[in-house]
């Protein structure tokens, strides 16, 4: 008898949650959005819709709602909330986990994956989102790279059944994935680039075409990268000695218009996720006596607006 195909919760419906989310509904995958305020009524009155650079799509009806209990007990949690959210968003997920759910970080930083232990054990696989989308309107996710998928793995590095249905689910949904063998530095690896990303394109006020074509702001680019580059090696975690070339390498390659979520939640007044990308550098440097002072001026130079458009 063929095992049941796996259901899915969506905690934090954004840009993030919503895309990979809208694609599993698309592709058949039981799946429900777990969202607030204006987001959730449109997703409730016209499903959610999905532009991108491939085309658009979508996804009605939808199960959404703001309550995890309405849910109950799924196979896979996609976790892509904010970060100043986790905490409230792991005791929200309580009633999505039973003995045999597992949880998956979406998240931007190198520590929700050990927030989640904290509350789940070993129901939690580390993961990384390679995307760049935002809520363009309520009930509407807008992919803006030409990229979208995710890396993931358990944490110690094992090959599970868990991670092998996952992977088969994002496989017949269309997802791009990887099962990661190697997921802790895959999660540092998109962490270096996108503190390089948030910064420079949240500082300048300028997309990534602007930074990569200066001499000065590519120079600080790379030295904001080099900078969490070694905070993760003095943490013990295997990035290479290649890792700045080929991000740089990547950064060439990104379409010029393209900005960090962080840089638009700017733009728009929102609060931002500095202390989990820049602040992060800068915390975990003083801890293991890395100087930091290309993401400390970052910090600086963004702190007015941190909690959002300052009155």
């Amino acid at each position: 008898m063929a095992e049941p195909r796996p259901r899915f919760a969506i905690m934090g419906s954004g840009g993030v949650g919503g895309y990979f989310g809208a694609v599993l509904a698309r592709a058949g995958y039981e799946t429900s959005f777990i969202a607030r305020g204006a987001h959730l009524e449109a997703m409730r009155t016209s499903g959610l819709r999905v532009e991108g650079p491939d085309g658009a799509f979508t996804v009605a009806p939808i199960v959404a709602t703001d309550d995890p209990q309405a849910v109950g007990p799924v196979d896979f949690v996609l976790v892509a909330v904010k970060h100043w959210d986790l905490e409230s968003a792991g005791t929200a997920c309580r009633p999505l986990v039973g003995p045999d759910t597992t949880l998956i970080s979406l998240m931007n930083g190198v520590e929700s994956a050990e927030v989640l232990e904290t509350l789940f054990a070993d129901q939690v696989l580390g993961g990384v989102a390679e995307i760049s989308s935002t809520i363009a309107a309520p009930g509407q996710i807008t992919r803006l790279s030409p990229f979208a998928r995710i890396r993931f793995g358990e944490l110690d590095g094992a090959r599970t059944a868990r991670a092998d249905r996952l992977e088969a689910a994002l496989s017949e949904a269309g997802v791009e994935s990887e099962h990661s063998a190697h997921i802790r530095r895959a999660i540092w690896e998109k962490f270096v680039f996108l503190v390089g990303l948030s910064a420079l394109t949240a500082v300048t006020r300028c997309p990534i075409g602007v930074v990569r074509a200066d001499a000065d702001l590519r120079e600080l680019l790379q030295q904001v990268m080099a900078e969490a580059r070694d905070v993760g090696v003095a943490a013990e975690v295997d990035l290479g000695d290649d890792l700045l070339s080929k991000l740089m390498a990547f950064v060439d390659d990104l379409p010029e218009g393209m900005r960090a979520s962080m840089a638009v939640d700017l733009e728009q007044g929102r609060r931002l996720e500095l202390p989990w990308l820049s602040g992060a550098v800068v915390r975990l440097g003083r801890s293991l006596e890395i100087a930091t002072p290309a993401n400390a001026f970052v910090c600086a130079a963004l702190k007015p607006h941190q909690m959002g458009a300052p009155p």
